[in-house]
């Protein structure tokens, strides 16, 4: 293949105005974010980003899987600009507004999976926040006010984010945690089962089955009794953690597990919900249904908004238990509704499709290259593990980070995910077209990586 320039662009970024915005940024802004590469966005519309010197990427981390409906869509900014006429802001925990019953209704039918009854009270009730982090925070909170137990169970390699509830229960990288203990002493961590990298001695198969005894052999009879357990949180497919799916049994045996001692489940769909996967909440391909579920990155194409879901009798908090300011604003709630209008009429199914599709030439990829280890996803949430040796299955961590800045170079925005996996998110609106256009352009990173190497 011949090496490409980004889409429209007449020189390899960075340019020379994204230099400068960089250098700025440097100055002013916290080191504590992580750039994976020097791009300084100008403009974006659908699966494509323009930057400030005018070079075109295609964009396939939404984000990092927020931009469900791609970037800018006529539709979604219709509704922001309409109700940036009407009003802005008003606190949704003192007052009330339509657009925050509005939403919170469709969220319910969609965690129930029918409309509700006219009349009847919901089955689920919602709280809204700003972010998957906030959004984690009052599920933990809910949890131990319900069953007035203080534990919670968490899984190594999870990502539940960075404040300092969410981050207790984080078990993704120690850079996330590092000088920032005391944390809350009450998380037990267990081991996520990996198909790709299950532990020594046991098979793929099993994998699922191991962690389930590491929590009820191990757990409940050394560390904890499961009767001072308030919830178990789990990503029902790990997203920083690698984008790892479990074994189709995993999720199904945790909830037995939980149920037996009245443990309540918490299913993080953060970044792996709002139809990512094909279905609306990835925890459908597993045929069972959480107490808890939060939700935020997808939901309003964009704009900052979480919600935490609970079954509506465990939601029995009282009033100033729990609040914010921002949670549930007008313009976020109507970006959302007319975001899950656009992924359930057809974004769900395309991601089904185009996922196939990109799984598929991904294992033909993996044929040609022996630095792809494992090919693994639903939908358009794809992880593409690299190793420096596919027997060994030893991490290629340098070649993964320059497979991504050579994508980078090529036109293409991938970021990496777990030790050496390269994810592929782009938004649920991509074509064939787009997909195939990625595709070449990661083929091609990985040949020049190759090249270096061997």
């Amino acid at each position: 293949m011949k090496k490409k320039k980004p889409t429209g662009a007449s020189k390899m970024p960075p340019g020379p105005l994204a230099q400068k915005w960089v250098a700025r940024d440097h100055a002013v802004i916290s080191p504590s974010y992580t750039r994976q590469y020097p791009l300084v966005v100008e403009s974006a519309k659908g699966s494509f980003v323009t930057d400030v010197d005018k070079n075109q990427f295609l964009d396939f981390t939404s984000g990092i899987a927020v931009t469900a409906t791609g970037h800018c869509h006529p539709k979604v900014v219709r509704a922001i600009c309409a109700q940036a006429k009407r009003f802005i802001h008003m606190s949704g925990t003192d007052f009330y507004y339509p657009q925050e019953v509005l939403l919170a209704e469709r969220l319910s039918e969609l965690a129930e999976g029918c409309p509700l009854k006219k009349n009847a009270p919901s089955p689920w009730k919602v709280f809204f926040t700003n972010s998957g982090t906030e959004s984690i925070e009052a599920a933990m909170k809910i949890a131990r006010y319900h069953t007035k137990r203080p534990y919670f169970i968490s899984f190594l390699g999870s990502f539940h984010g960075r404040t300092f509830g969410a981050l207790s229960l984080t078990g993704s990288k120690a850079v996330h945690r590092n000088r920032f203990a005391p944390l809350v002493p009450t998380v037990l961590h267990v081991p996520y089962p990996n198909p790709y990298r299950p532990p020594v001695g046991v098979s793929s198969n099993d994998c699922g089955a191991h962690s389930l005894s590491f929590i009820s052999d191990y757990l409940f009879r050394h560390l904890v009794n499961p009767t001072e357990v308030a919830a178990i949180f789990v990503e029902p497919i790990q997203g920083e953690g690698g984008y790892i799916v479990p074994p189709l049994d995993f999720l199904q045996g945790l909830s037995n597990l939980a149920r037996e001692f009245g443990i309540l489940i918490v299913f993080d769909e953060v970044q792996c919900g709002i139809g990512r996967t094909g279905k609306f909440f990835a925890y459908e391909h597993f045929g069972i249904t959480p107490d808890i579920i939060t939700v935020a990155k997808g939901i309003a194409s964009g704009l900052p908004l979480g919600a935490m879901m609970a079954k509506s009798d465990l939601m029995d908090w009282e009033p100033g238990a729990h609040a914010n300011t921002f949670g549930g604003n007008p313009i976020a709630c109507e970006a959302a509704l007319v975001t899950l209008d656009l992924v359930q009429n057809k974004l769900m199914q395309n991601a089904q499709k185009i996922g196939a599709f990109l799984l598929s030439q991904l294992k033909e990829i993996q044929k040609r290259h022996r630095l792809i280890g494992d090919v693994r996803g639903l939908g358009l949430m794809i992880g593409i593990e690299l190793v420096k040796d596919q027997e060994t299955k030893t991490p290629a961590i340098a070649e993964r980070n320059q497979i991504i800045q050579s994508c980078f170079e090529q036109g293409l925005l991938v970021l990496g995910c777990g030790v050496s996996t390269v994810r592929f998110a782009p938004p649920l609106t991509i074509s064939r077209a787009e997909a195939q256009k990625g595709l070449d352009i990661f083929e091609e990173a990985i040949a020049s990586v190759k090249r270096t190497i061997w």
